[in-house]
């Protein structure tokens, strides 16, 4: 079984350049919000952080003011055993249900399984796809 999460992670494009994410870090952390968790990579004129926090209403507020561009999706937790494939197989899964991936947190390894997060645009459609693959996350 997989367990969707009814929580907003955020998908943030920010310019590459020195600072961009600490002022955005900074924002957050002003309104008394803490980031849980976050992604992020750079191309060469932007980049992209994906991230969690404890409060999505005021991160969202945050967000507006700033001016940033963002979308936001839900998570998908999972299961998955921890060897050579595991993740190709559930990607592809989700692939062939077309569901699209927009962003990917590990949160736990025990016991010979990792716990990803996916954060997808179809929730009910990554679950049914994952389901006979992954377990209930903790």
């Amino acid at each position: 079984m997989v367990e969707v999460y009814q929580m907003d992670v955020f998908i943030i494009e920010l310019d590459n350049r020195p600072g961009m994410l600490a002022g955005l870090a900074e924002a957050i952390a002003e309104k008394g919000i803490n980031i849980t968790s976050i992604a992020g990579a750079s191309g060469s004129d932007t980049g992209t952080v994906a991230l969690l926090t404890n409060d999505a209403d005021g991160t969202r507020s945050v967000l507006d003011a700033s001016g940033v561009t963002y979308r936001t999706c839900t998570l998908v937790s999972a299961s998955l055993e921890d060897r050579p494939g595991s993740l190709a197989a559930a990607t592809r899964r989700i692939a062939d249900a077309g569901v699209n991936i927009d962003a990917l947190f590990p949160t736990a390894m025990e016991g010979g399984r990792i716990t990803l997060a996916f954060g997808v645009d179809d929730a009910e459609t990554a679950r049914t796809a994952l389901g006979e693959l992954a377990s209930v996350s903790a």
